[in-house]
């Protein structure tokens, strides 16, 4: 994924109302953006880091600004939860996700199930069972945790992620394949774990939904002031 504009550096002064923030602008002027993360962005809000924005160069949209990463000493990482979905989309096509490999159609935001819900990705192939695709942003690391090197799901307590998994448990007893797919917008960690002490709800659904069947990858990606890749496999310890 490339952006079509080079983004702006900015220093973040503060997130608010989880969908805004105030940066200081190159030129020293305050600018509220939006910011597209639900999450509660642990270590990556505090005030004076360098964060980077889109510039949407629309001049009727309320919020021309966008945040897509931050930079911390370790290096960047992104926190548009806006992304993930085309990145995984992008990393199936190019054949970086091998355990995906073989389905020659693949649809976005398909409704499934019996929930009023919509799958991220539904991979389809005559011949083989379909494969539901169910994708989540992860940029949580608690570097002074005790897993230090770990990237975490989720970082605050998430019901929806919970029902989700309860959905792609449903489609493998209804006979068809079903994947947890994790992508980490950041390079600085070697394995993935489910943060049990922020939401035990969740871990518990994906320990049950494993044993029903769903399967669980993590890739993690390659950022750069331009680009956000999906790069390599992570260990999924749980």
């Amino acid at each position: 994924m490339r952006f079509i504009l080079p983004l702006v550096e900015t220093h973040l002064i503060r997130r608010y109302k989880r969908f805004l923030a105030d940066v200081e602008m190159p030129d020293g002027a305050v600018e509220t953006i939006h910011c597209p993360n639900p999450g509660a962005m642990m270590g990556l809000d505090m005030p004076g880091l360098p964060t980077f924005i889109s510039d949407s160069a629309n001049p009727r949209r309320k919020l021309r600004y966008t945040m897509e990463m931050v930079r911390l000493a370790d290096g960047l990482v992104g926190i548009n939860t806006g992304h993930p979905n085309r990145l995984a989309e992008e990393a199936l096509v190019a054949g970086v996700v091998p355990e995906l490999l073989g389905y020659s159609n693949v649809r976005r935001e398909v409704r499934y199930g019996g929930r009023n819900s919509r799958i991220d990705l539904l991979l389809t192939e005559e011949g083989r069972p379909d494969c539901y695709v169910e994708v989540k942003n992860v940029h949580l690391r608690r570097p002074d945790g005790a897993f230090p090197t770990a990237a975490e799901f989720p970082d605050c307590v998430t019901a929806r992620g919970a029902k989700h998994l309860l959905e792609l448990a449903d489609m493998v007893a209804a006979g068809h394949r079903a994947v947890m797919l994790y992508i980490v917008q950041r390079d600085d960690c070697d394995r993935f774990r489910v943060a049990a002490d922020l939401d035990p709800i969740y871990a518990k659904g994906l320990t049950v939904a494993m044993a029903a069947g769903v399967e669980v990858l993590c890739y993690t990606c390659h950022l750069t002031e331009r680009t956000i890749e999906v790069d390599r496999p992570l260990p999924v310890m749980l």
